[in-house]
């Protein structure tokens, strides 16, 4: 093989023109770099938040948004946090928000509320979707809520619940509540506690002897239903439970006790049909057993003719003895007509 020295010039001036080549290729490809990253380098080593360019270059390469989490981690370090680049890499792959995760660290350590990395990750992977962040969730922890008892949104505009005497009871409730972070993951939402409350109250109206009671003490209502610890397994702490408003309703008790009157009505008139129905059946039979008495009569009578045919052929009837008897029989017909108002037909006279 040939050495560089005995190389045909003209060889050798294109191996040198392609090593110029490769190395300008190679120094494009740094300035580019450098170019992209060295405004965001520059800004976080001024911040005291260094992040390495080859670090830099390995984000763009799994498709993680560079100035998000270099601006992520300087703004924890600049609250006094220090949070390096991978953990801030691995939420974001998670599909969670970086910055909000910043912002409720930076919140938690300011109102001196303990909350740690991993748990504000997992708050803000369990609140994506639902319309709530991390950042309110500190929010809530810092500053109380108040959830209206029960939620107007949903339609009803009181709970309503019956004293002991009948009458009914519409109240609206206010409650205080504060997120309780070690219990925001897995625990029960402000559904839970609007359920929970509700019925609660309507517990508490219905151990009342009179709605006068309610309406006197409201507060026996807040404070029986704040004693119960409706606030357990859920993500919030109930701090108050204020009654709003509290309103007379219908008289439940007469009202039922109307409809158990009609009802009571309606079962005794079905008794009542009932029985008629087999009176008029028995009824019915007697007349079909009367129509088969008087056809048995009329079958009878019919025999005495021949009967008496009989007995003028065998001599134990005379004319005389026939004669008397129809005379028994008009005087009979007579008497009848006469007992009944008719006047006696011809075939009497």
């Amino acid at each position: 093989m040939p050495s560089i020295a005995g190389m045909n010039p003209n060889s050798a001036s294109v191996i040198g023109l392609f090593v110029v080549g490769v190395a300008a290729l190679v120094a494009l490809v740094i300035v580019i770099i450098l170019f992209n990253f060295v405004g965001i380098w520059v800004r976080a080593w001024i911040a005291n938040a260094p992040v390495g360019l080859f670090t830099m270059v390995a984000m763009r390469l799994r498709r993680v948004p560079v100035g998000l989490i270099v601006d992520s981690r300087i703004t924890a370090v600049k609250a006094g946090i220090e949070i390096g680049t991978d953990p801030l890499e691995a939420h974001y792959l998670s599909g969670g928000s970086v910055d909000q995760v910043i912002l409720a660290l930076i919140a938690a350590d300011k109102a001196g509320i303990e909350l740690d990395y991993n748990r504000a990750c997992a708050i803000d992977l369990a609140t994506k979707g639902t319309g709530k962040t991390v950042l309110e969730a500190v929010r809530t922890s810092i500053n109380p809520k108040v959830i209206d008892c029960p939620n107007p949104a949903l339609g009803r505009v009181s709970i309503d619940g019956v004293a002991k005497d009948g009458i009914g009871v519409k109240v609206k409730a206010r409650v205080t509540v504060r997120s309780h972070l070690d219990r925001f993951v897995g625990g029960a939402t402000e559904e839970t506690i609007i359920a929970r409350v509700g019925e609660g109250i309507v517990s508490s109206i219905g151990s009342a002897d009179s709605y006068k009671d309610v309406l006197e003490n409201p507060d026996r209502i807040s404070k029986t239903v704040l004693a119960k610890g409706l606030d357990s397994g859920t993500a919030f702490e109930i701090l108050s439970i204020d009654i709003a408003d509290v309103d007379v309703g219908d008289n439940i008790g007469a009202k039922l006790q109307a409809e158990q009157a009609d009802a009571d009505k309606r079962v005794a008139q079905a008794k009542a049909e009932v029985r008629r129905a087999a009176a008029v059946a028995v009824e019915q039979e007697m007349r079909a057993r009367t129509q088969e008495m008087r056809a048995k009569v009329v079958e009878a009578e019919a025999q005495v003719p021949l009967a008496m045919a009989e007995a003028f052929r065998s001599g134990n009837l005379g004319i005389m003895d026939y004669m008397r008897m129809k005379n028994i029989e008009s005087d009979t017909k007579m008497r009848g007509s006469i007992a009944t108002g008719d006047r006696p037909s011809e075939e009497s006279k």
